[in-house]
């Protein structure tokens, strides 16, 4: 028998705070530069780095939270049958938390004991452990922290179901998943849709991340010997092209036991001819975790964060009190840092099972990698063959319009936004099964709307946050029609963030200059300081930021931004000026804290900043080294001091070996 409930799940956890206010844009080069091995196939040279630039807009940055942790309760939904119980989290990106194996009493995922925040996703805040599901753009989704639809729905034979979904506002597509669960079967199953329903082509992106238990036993699989793998040992390129199972960038070790890697790091199976690409993580006795799926899901990763203190911290930084991981990962590009085109009006499906898996063990951890291999992939296929697959994906393509229910929990209100617009404008259809409620838009929804259907945005004191923000292009016409008959602040200021983001700058500067004749505001002056420090000018760009300041003294992020712009020129008293003038809980903020650590260093005040080096920072960067650097800074001085003569360079490596950050500090990928 299978059931679908609504089911609270307390945990030590974080609030997420406020958004941040200031619109993050995108990088002005589109693409991504990247070094390749002589050895790379012409074939996988295509495409790789396009479209890979950061970016955010039209979402705002989550970068407001602490390691400040409360009993939180969250709702859970959980799908279960006699075999499988899966605990997915809608309040958070959807996060498919556990997925518990019940004849063997197994956890099959990496379970984080905690809701703990960090920065590793576009938006900045991210969390480890479960299944994640990353759709539209490189990185971390946009929706990793925030809720998405949860509807009920019914399998082929009667049995309850559950689809996530949600409307993706940067590259206006729309995305479900639908989860069945048959009574007996072994498998859950994951039908996943991405539908463009639009006149123009798109850039496209899924991953869908697992994280597993970690330990010296646990042996990724995957059927095939071609890896494209990211290179850690200092050559010329970054994605080299070999075999597995031996690679240089796992100190020519085995690199299917991720323990044998001392940096953090990453490979990509290139299954290309797979007609059922698949990927496990298996212990010393030969059992563990497996997915697999139909052939448009075709490629595969494994990311570790390697044996080193700085990996071991971000382990333990994650999920502290839990158990190490590592990751494998299903996407549809040859890696994550290959473009893929997404056609017009294009709706794209695929299926993934996921579940617990038996084979041999001696055969699993074979020195002989076609043997290891080949063993799970016979053993796999017995169970459930390329063909079953395909027909299970036919089953539930065929069930994916098909209305869900009833809605179990609310996502966002900008998909009834972007339904309301495209009625009013007659733009193509969307499928059925994206129903988003008109009760679920809020403030900021309905602030769009009135611009929809009254021509205008309603107006907003310069005080007041700007709230969220639009890119989409039918929106930019709306908007830049409302502009050119009303003399409104908000609206150019709203105006030269879409210009911006469509790289038109000096438009985008126009719009900002207009807004600020009309009516001073910290948004507009902020903006063009982007401009300017873009364009070079550090003069102007540090004008621009101080009048922002001065007239939204107490913002962080407004201080934030001004501090690291003086930081950056070297102006560091004039930085200490800035942050002498915020109020106390403001100085408090965790960036704000390591801008003062590096403030104090560079003026000397080296008891300030041992000080700040005891604390645990929450917003520290994937592969930042501020912090250490910071550290291993306040030595040389000290020692410099002692001796009356700056360390040489030969002098300042021996301090980094002699002298090593605290492992709370310790945030480096690599330390070779």
């Amino acid at each position: 028998m299978t059931t679908l409930r609504v089911e609270p799940l307390t945990m030590p956890g974080v609030e997420l705070g406020a958004e941040n206010p200031l619109p993050r844009f995108r990088e002005r080069n589109p693409h991504r530069h990247v070094r390749m091995d002589a050895a790379m196939p012409e074939v996988k040279k295509t495409l790789l780095g396009a479209e890979c630039g950061n970016r955010v807009l039209p979402y705002r940055m989550q970068d407001n939270y602490t390691r400040q942790r409360t009993p939180i309760s969250y709702d859970t939904v959980v799908l279960e049958n006699d075999i499988l119980k899966a605990t997915f989290m809608p309040c958070l990106g959807g996060r498919l938390w556990s997925l518990f194996h019940k004849p063997s009493q197994r956890e099959l995922l990496n379970r984080n004991p905690v809701f703990q925040p960090a920065n590793l996703a576009n938006r900045n805040a991210w969390f480890s452990g479960g299944i994640e599901w990353n759709v539209s753009q490189y990185g971390h989704t946009f929706g990793t922290c925030a809720p998405v639809y949860a509807a009920a729905i019914t399998g082929a034979d009667g049995e309850p179901g559950l689809r996530l979904y949600e409307y993706e506002r940067c590259k206006n597509l729309f995305w479900q998943i639908d989860f069945y669960l048959p009574p007996g079967s072994p498998w859950l199953i994951a039908h996943t849709r991405v539908a463009n329903p639009n006149d123009n082509d798109t850039s496209m992106y899924w991953w869908t991340n697992t994280a597993v238990d970690e330990s010296p036993t646990v042996r990724v699989l995957a059927p095939t010997r071609k890896i494209i793998y990211t290179d850690v040992t200092g050559k010329h390129f970054d994605f080299g092209y070999g075999e597995m199972p031996i690679l240089a960038t796992f100190d020519n070790k085995d690199a299917s036991y991720s323990l044998h890697s001392g940096s953090a790091n990453e490979y990509f199976f290139q299954q290309d001819t797979a007609d059922m690409p698949w990927e496990a993580a298996l212990d010393h006795d030969g059992s563990g975790f497996i997915e697999a799926s139909t052939p448009f899901l075709r490629y595969r990763k494994m990311f570790c964060w390697g044996s080193h203190q700085g990996g071991r911290h971000w382990q333990e930084f994650l999920a502290p009190g839990g158990k190490p991981y590592l990751e494998i990962q299903a996407g549809i590009a040859p890696t994550q840092l290959h473009g893929l085109n997404m056609p017009a009006r294009a709706d794209w499906h695929w299926t993934q099972i996921f579940g617990m898996f038996q084979g041999d063990a001696t055969a699993v951890h074979s020195p002989d990698w076609d043997v290891a291999w080949q063993s799970v992939d016979h053993a796999l296929k017995a169970q459930l063959s390329p063909a079953q697959l395909q027909a299970i994906d036919a089953l539930y393509t065929q069930r994916a319009d098909l209305p869900a229910t009833h809605i179990v929990q609310a996502g966002s209100g900008w998909g009834a936004v972007e339904l309301a617009r495209r009625q009013v404008q007659t733009a193509p259809a969307v499928p059925a099964s994206f129903v988003f409620p008109a009760t679920t838009m809020g403030v900021e929804q309905t602030k769009w709307l009135t611009l929809l259907t009254d021509g205008h945005l309603p107006s907003q004191a310069p005080t007041a946050l700007p709230g969220e923000w639009m890119v989409q292009p039918e929106w930019q016409t709306l908007l830049e029609q409302s502009a050119q008959t009303a003399n409104d602040w908000y609206a150019l200021l709203h105006v030269g963030v879409m210009r911006l983001e469509h790289f038109d700058a000096v438009g985008a500067a126009a719009a900002w200059q207009a807004s600020l004749a009309l009516q001073p505001s910290a948004w507009a002056w902020r903006n063009l300081a982007v401009l300017a420090r873009w364009n070079g000018d550090v003069g102007e760009a540090q004008r621009c930021m101080h009048e922002a300041w001065q007239l939204s003294p107490d913002t962080m992020e407004i201080a934030q931004e001004y501090m690291e712009l003086l930081c950056a020129a070297n102006l560091f008293g004039e930085a200490q000026v800035v942050y002498q003038a915020l109020p106390a809980v403001v100085q408090q903020n965790d960036r704000i804290q390591i801008l003062w650590g590096r403030i104090a260093l560079e003026l000397g005040d080296l008891a300030t900043v041992e000080q700040l080096m005891h604390h645990e920072y929450a917003v520290v960067r994937e592969g930042e080294t501020e912090l250490s650097d910071i550290w291993f800074g306040m030595w040389y001085r000290r020692l410099a001091a002692e001796r009356g003569t700056p360390l040489s360079d030969a002098e300042k490596a021996e301090v980094r070996k002699n002298y090593p950050p605290p492992a709370h500090i310790d945030f480096r990928s690599i330390t070779k």
